[in-house]
């Protein structure tokens, strides 16, 4: 459910910049609730739309209430966006990263595929450690597109993209049915069940599903997935809660008219925000892993506790296997009785995330 709004700036132009044009970004106003980075910075093949995707950032901030930072300088044969960029890298530490409420990499591809060590990459071994600073100090990030085409050389990268799903391969660009998964979450909560659009379509190296929470996926039966297709399950875009920290990743977002459309930049909108901190609902990206990894964690060795987990442990065991098999109102069921046992080992955080479970199951029952 979304918050209520802070005072927000209205209307799709700030500081003269409209939507589809390059001029340079305004500064934070008095009246912005917080600020965001987009990175854009490109070392390999040079995704056309991430000017534009830029530029609605921009304006969606314009009109929802954040400012936004730009880091896309020119680098070799890519033009970056040198009217916008920040003059040096805001990658410093994670203290100096901590001004933002959430980090949209946009495509930011850097060659690093052939995973040859040695390769420069978007985040030098400084950058990189101030980013994972942000991240488990609980910083947002957002992945769009060809994201999960950048750092192929760093495995915590493709963790906080989603279940190492790495960039494969695509086919040609066509229509192709996505389906809603998590329909009550505040970036799918605006869309169709069966959602058809024109993009250029990934497949991706591995299915992330075990490790995240699924919020929408492609029908390979709607359009040629090629040589990589992935089957009857194949996430398109996905969610979850990482070391302290919050990602969200859209495959689609190839296409520059994509960043013109309203219903696409309305779910863009929710994961800038959920990542933000903004917005909350739907279960929060919570992942039956998740859940099992807090309570893991408050095994004490004591026969309470001993007692209690193997119980909860079950519980969580049994829900997960009722949703895995359709039954979101059984799982449900399952998870409040799991909720009361939670109770008795006096830990906040564990009732809670239940609590998330529970929410993201009933939201799949209508």
């Amino acid at each position: 459910m979304k918050q209520p709004a802070k005072l927000a700036v209205t209307g799709l132009c700030a500081a003269g910049l409209t939507l589809g044009l390059g001029i340079a970004a305004a500064p934070a106003q008095a009246d912005d609730d917080y600020e965001v980075l987009v990175v854009g910075e490109t070392l390999g093949f040079r995704h056309s739309h991430i000017d534009d995707t830029t530029n609605a950032i921009i304006a969606l901030g314009a009109e929802h209430g954040f400012a936004v930072d730009v880091w896309d300088p020119p680098q070799g044969n890519s033009p970056g966006q040198p009217a916008l960029t920040l003059p040096t890298s805001p990658f410093t530490t994670a203290d100096d990263l901590s001004k933002y409420a959430t980090i949209i990499f946009a495509s930011p591809v850097d060659a690093t595929n052939n995973l040859d060590p040695t390769r420069p990459r978007l985040l030098n071994d400084t950058e990189l450690a101030a980013f994972q600073g942000y991240i488990r100090g609980g910083g947002g990030y957002v992945g769009l597109h060809a994201a999960t085409d950048s750092m192929h050389t760093v495995p915590w990268y493709s963790e906080l993209t989603g279940g190492s799903a790495r960039f494969r391969n695509h086919p040609a660009q066509q229509t192709a049915t996505m389906r809603v998964e998590s329909p009550t979450h505040p970036s799918t909560e605006m869309l169709p069940t069966e959602w058809v659009r024109f993009d250029e379509w990934y497949n991706f190296t591995t299915n992330p599903r075990d490790d995240v929470h699924v919020l929408l996926t492609l029908d390979e039966s709607t359009y040629n997935p090629g040589s990589g297709a992935m089957g009857a399950d194949h996430p398109i875009a996905w969610c979850h809660n990482f070391e302290g920290g919050r990602s969200w990743y859209e495959g689609a977002g190839h296409v520059d008219a994509a960043w013109s459309d309203p219903l696409f930049l309305s779910h863009i909108l929710g994961g800038i925000e959920w990542t933000a901190g903004v917005v909350e609902g739907g279960g929060d990206c919570v992942t039956f892993g998740e859940v099992g990894g807090v309570l893991d964690g408050l095994a004490d060795g004591s026969m309470r506790a001993q007692m209690l987990g193997g119980d909860m442990s079950e519980y969580l065991a049994d829900a997960e296997a009722a949703a895995d098999a359709g039954d979101h109102a059984g799982a449900a069921a399952i998870l409040r009785q799991a909720q009361g046992k939670a109770h008795g080992l006096q830990d906040d955080v564990l009732v809670a995330k239940i609590g998330d479970l529970i929410e993201w199951q009933v939201g799949l029952t209508g």
